[in-house]
């Protein structure tokens, strides 16, 4: 749930999506002849089931307890309020200001070019799927699909989906290979819009959010079809194996955001608590569909553990270094205030560790932070106690995944699935 910073765009006392629901359904009515992708797409051509997600990741989102006061009408008009929300995987946003950082994102492009036209492909036929069937949802279907992000999930599958092609010496991928790259960014997509609705955010992975732009009724809708095609893209497939590996993914989604809420200023949870809610939260959706990929190239067994491993490892590593970057970087890298994981007593990797270096922490934490000066005090103990431990932590996992990438023949794309621990770790540096 959102908290001090919950309150989105106002004008003349409305937020910004009530004001543009008619926007939306006007424009999607005047868009009813869209040109349509002659690929093919997931799922029946009218789904009316509505599924969505048990909980959002809105806890990790947890304003200051402290709240921004909400603008008056006639000052919204001149300067709205906005809130952001962010996809820790998504590098979009950690803003590179350098021009070290500036190659730094060209070598992001560079390692998903074994796959850049397999992305496109996907791309287009996602927009087609949000809007093939549904008028009022052409409108947000391009703002949806079309917005900035490198959509790294689909690109880690595709990867793998060429990887282990490489290794069994299969001419191309498989159709099966792109739908499950589909159905991970579809399933990772509806719990972002849910969760921008729930966080009442207006600009989300650097744009703005479908509920700010087009309303409530939209965003949830968009949500809720996306949940339903996956599953639906998912029963397609027609193979158990992966039907239980996504499956655990949205138990794993929901667990995790139990486990967190249910741990805040908690301080006695442990590495394996902080672990085990990380895989479920981040690591759970990378490890699976890796495996998934690895499974329609008709791998050994050896094989496919190895790229759940991958995806786990490397995701465990990203939620780490996300970790670290709350409390290193500055507010406008961030979209949010610094060190807000410890302000809402969600206790991460860096605070884990300056827990065990200094008892002090232990009291300011458990006392939620009672004096003002208390969270400044607790800020600068983890930065000079929890830092620096979490860093080698997070290497440790680049390395478990780099391991895992052991078995398969050198090729482009196992190059660009090193790369891609080099880039996560490359963060913190």
């Amino acid at each position: 749930m959102s908290g001090g910073y919950g309150a989105c765009c106002y004008s003349s006392g409305l937020r910004c999506g009530e004001l543009m629901t008619s926007k939306a359904t006007t424009s999607a009515r005047s868009s009813s002849s869209p040109k349509m992708m002659s690929s093919s797409s997931l799922g029946p051509r009218d789904v009316s089931g509505v599924y969505g997600r048990a909980s959002s990741s809105s806890s990790t989102r947890h304003r200051y307890s402290k709240r921004r006061t909400a603008p008056t009408r006639s000052d919204a008009v001149k300067e709205p309020f906005i809130s952001a929300s962010f996809d820790e995987l998504d590098p979009e946003q950690h803003i590179f200001k350098s021009a070290d950082d500036e190659e730094q994102a060209c070598t992001i492009q560079e390692l998903m070019l074994p796959v850049s036209q397999d992305l496109d492909e996907m791309t287009a036929n996602l927009k087609n799927v949000i809007g093939r069937k549904n008028p009022l949802l052409i409108a947000a279907a391009d703002q949806i699909f079309g917005a900035g992000g490198k959509r790294l999930r689909p690109v880690l599958v595709l990867l793998v989906a060429r990887a282990t092609a490489a290794l069994m010496k299969l001419p191309d991928i498989n159709a099966k290979h792109r739908r499950i790259a589909e159905i991970t960014e579809m399933l990772h997509t509806a719990s972002l819009v849910h969760d921008d609705v729930l966080d009442e955010c207006d600009v989300s992975r650097g744009s703005t959010t479908i509920n700010c732009l087009y309303g409530t009724r939209v965003a949830v809708l968009a949500g809720d079809f996306l949940f339903a095609q996956s599953s639906w893209g998912l029963a397609q497939l027609e193979n158990l194996e992966v039907i239980k590996l996504i499956s655990q993914v949205i138990a794993d989604f929901a667990d995790g955001e139990i486990s967190q809420a249910t741990a805040l200023f908690n301080t006695n949870i442990t590495f394996d608590d902080y672990n085990v809610k990380s895989h479920q939260k981040t690591g759970s959706l990378i490890a699976a569909s890796c495996k998934s990929a690895a499974v329609f190239s008709d791998v050994p067994l050896d094989v496919k553990d190895d790229m759940y491993d991958y995806g786990k490892h490397l995701g465990l590593a990203f939620q780490i270094v996300d970790d670290i970057l709350d409390f290193t970087q500055t507010e406008e890298q961030l979209g949010k205030p610094p060190g807000q994981d410890l302000a809402t007593g969600n206790l991460t990797a860096p605070t884990l560790f300056a827990l065990q270096a200094d008892d002090r922490l232990k009291g300011l934490i458990e006392t939620r932070f009672k004096d003002p000066k208390d969270l400044e005090l607790a800020l600068q103990i983890v930065q000079e106690k929890g830092i620096a431990k979490a860093m080698t932590m997070a290497k440790e996992e680049g390395d478990k995944a780099r391991a895992a990438l052991s078995k398969l023949p050198d090729s482009p794309s196992k190059r660009s699935l090193d790369s891609m621990i080099t880039y996560v770790l490359m963060r913190i540096n």
